[in-house]
């Protein structure tokens, strides 16, 4: 199992330390660095402003929303990336979730797996350059119909026509479809505990699978986990409550949560209706306090370097080929330490 690295959410501005953090990951040789992407700081930018210092760790996004770009958009960025870095970057895509698509980008947010299809496909087409673009629609038909417009070809070659594409995904559906058209999944909020369904579900979109793409045995699964460093697993686990308690709470709309029912399949229903009450109530220290320890342990790693070592080896036994480590910038040098052997 490689080891990446998650350079946050931005708050007021740059997470402290993130750049140092890039470049350490590089001198480090960790696989990846991931910046996200949500409705403030965009995830191609500081990709490509930190990774312009590094030589050899992969860029890539974690997550960039397919509302907030058309596939071609994305697709001119992707193979433009690609080629500034020397064929290092991994398109991260996902559909996020109705609060940001329709209350940030002013789009409906119906039909989330048909219109990835529609999205990943248009991407392929463009990065392959065998001929001028069309898509029947109906979330984004090319050329527009009735219009002026006719359909183009890219006219930079793409260095790497099958440059990897991974699906962010927490649902049994969404899983098996980024087993079925993508090259990688980027869940959030994975527990070893459910590795067994997980590969269920990644098998089913493995059936359908195209022999176009990479084969099912190259298939990546990157989970972005949290990390804390602390003198024992209390103090490191409760830096990462708040942290929980905000995906649980604060993330998505009151019917709809994504996060919060990737946790609910773990069997955490009175403690997510404990923190969710405490944090729409304004209580954000109530709601961090009402996340158990034994939920942050089976999505996270938290304690001392020995605690983190021991921690790991559970995930090591899992479908995850590159646990992305999602932890303070300055604390990356002794996190990763800890999770190498």
């Amino acid at each position: 199992m490689k080891l990446g690295f998650h350079t946050g959410y931005w708050s007021a501005g740059p997470p402290p330390g993130a750049a140092a953090a890039v470049a350490a990951a590089d001198e480090l040789g960790l696989d990846s660095v991931w910046p996200a992407e949500a409705y403030g700081s965009d995830a191609l930018t500081p990709l490509a402003w930190w990774g312009a210092t590094t030589s050899r760790v992969r860029l890539g996004t974690g997550i960039m929303q397919m509302s907030a770009r058309t596939p071609t958009a994305t697709a001119m960025a992707a193979l433009t990336l690609d080629h500034l870095s020397g064929g290092r970057f991994v398109l991260g895509l996902g559909a996020s979730g109705p609060q940001v698509v329709e209350g940030w980008y002013g789009q409906p947010y119906a039909k989330p797996l048909a219109r990835t299809r529609e999205y990943v496909s248009i991407v392929r087409d463009v990065l392959r350059r065998e001929a001028p673009v069309t898509a029947p629609g109906p979330a984004y038909p090319l050329p527009l119909a009735g219009g002026e417009g006719k359909p183009l070809r890219s006219t930079v070659h793409p260095l790497r026509a099958d440059l990897p594409i991974h699906l962010a995904a927490q649902g049994p559906k969404n899983t098996a479809l980024a087993a079925e058209i993508a090259d990688g999944w980027l869940p959030a909020f994975f527990s070893p505990r459910l590795d067994g369904a997980a590969r269920e579900h990644l098998d089913a979109g493995f059936g359908r699978r195209s022999g176009s793409l990479r084969s099912a045995a190259e298939f990546e699964v990157c989970a972005s986990v949290p990390v804390a460093v602390g003198a024992d697993v209390e103090s490191a686990a409760a830096l990462l409550k708040p942290h929980l308690a905000l995906y649980i709470g604060g993330m998505g709309s009151a019917s709809t949560n994504f996060h919060r029912e990737a946790i609910l399949r773990l069997g955490y229903t009175e403690a997510c209706e404990a923190v969710t009450a405490r944090y729409l109530a304004g209580d954000k220290a109530g709601a961090a306090a009402a996340v158990p320890t034994e939920l942050v342990l089976d999505v996270a790693l938290a304690g001392s370097p020995s605690d983190l070592a021991s921690q790991v080896r559970t995930w090591e036994a899992t479908c995850v080929t590159t646990l992305i480590v999602q932890t303070d910038p300055r604390a990356l040098p002794a996190v990763a330490a800890a999770l190498t052997p």
